[in-house]
């Protein structure tokens, strides 16, 4: 694993699977990433899910395959317009190319085998 401590904003358990397995794949450079984007972002990242495993993504319905369980995704709390275009701004700036926005949240990862690039509303 790597050095938390290298990071400006972020911290391991944000990026822990939410049923309590523990499980924390995360990819150092995706995380890197992330923060640079909130730093050029200059507002909070929320991370609503990160890590999942195969069973706590299968419970919620993420979608086979899903990034989250390779450790290399995250959800943001986005819960107004101004918030939202600031972070996909941000996140747009460092090099993201899989952008997905949903009523009150923003996907993003750098999943390789999926689609990209990709800035998408999703209903």
């Amino acid at each position: 694993m790597f050095d938390w401590s290298e990071f400006n904003y972020f911290k391991k358990e944000e990026f822990t699977c939410k049923c309590g397995c523990g499980l924390n794949n995360i990819d150092e450079n995706f995380v890197f990433c992330l923060d640079e984007a909130r730093d050029v972002a200059g507002i909070p990242f929320k991370i609503n899910s990160a890590c999942r495993c195969e069973s706590h993504n299968k419970k919620i319905g993420g979608v086979k395959d899903s990034a989250h369980v390779k450790g290399i995704a995250v959800d943001i709390s986005a819960r107004d317009d101004k918030s939202r275009f600031i972070i996909v701004s941000a996140l747009l700036a460092m090099g993201f190319k899989r952008v997905l926005l949903y009523d009150t949240f923003i996907h993003v990862d750098m999943d390789l085998t999926k689609v990209k690039p990709i800035l998408k509303i999703m209903k």
